[in-house]
């Protein structure tokens, strides 16, 4: 059940990565074009919301159930935050993607919110840009020392 975690984990690892990139660089042709809000940009947005949403469900049941790292790092905290792996998992992976989620959404919200067209397209690429940014940063990328494989078998 774990091994099956963490592919669907990885394997929406890239759809976040891809959703949320055609959705950022969709509001950066629309800032730049001065072009409306289109129903293109709108449905990029709802696909980035919803593999990020699959993917803070597949993450929670990792950290909370299923993963081993997470186990260690929350029956002894003070320990887990001197070992660099169980530290990054137990905390800075898990609080920053959640961050990140919540950006996306925020943007989801602020952009149904307003109804000027180039104000969407600016909270689309400052949020959502934010979001990938911390997106990037924290997945463990091969060559991390907490590496994981770029698509699990």
């Amino acid at each position: 059940m774990y091994s099956s975690a963490l592919w669907l984990h990885s394997l929406l690892r890239w759809a976040v990565l891809l959703t949320g990139l055609v959705a950022w660089f969709r509001a950066i042709g629309g800032k730049t074009a001065n072009r409306p809000w289109t129903s293109k940009d709108d449905l990029w947005g709802l696909m980035l919301t919803i593999s990020v949403d699959l993917q803070l469900l597949v993450g929670l049941i990792l950290y909370f159930v299923l993963s081993p790292i997470t186990k260690i790092g929350l029956r002894n905290f003070a320990t887990a935050m001197q070992i660099p792996p169980v530290r990054f998992f137990t905390v800075e992976h898990g609080i920053g993607m959640l961050v990140a989620i919540a950006l996306v959404h925020v943007a989801r919200v602020r952009i149904r919110k307003s109804t000027e067209p180039a104000r969407k397209h600016r909270v689309a690429m400052v949020l959502y840009g934010i979001a990938l940014v911390i997106f990037i940063i924290l997945v463990p990328w091969p060559g991390m020392p907490i590496a994981r494989p770029l698509l699990r078998p």
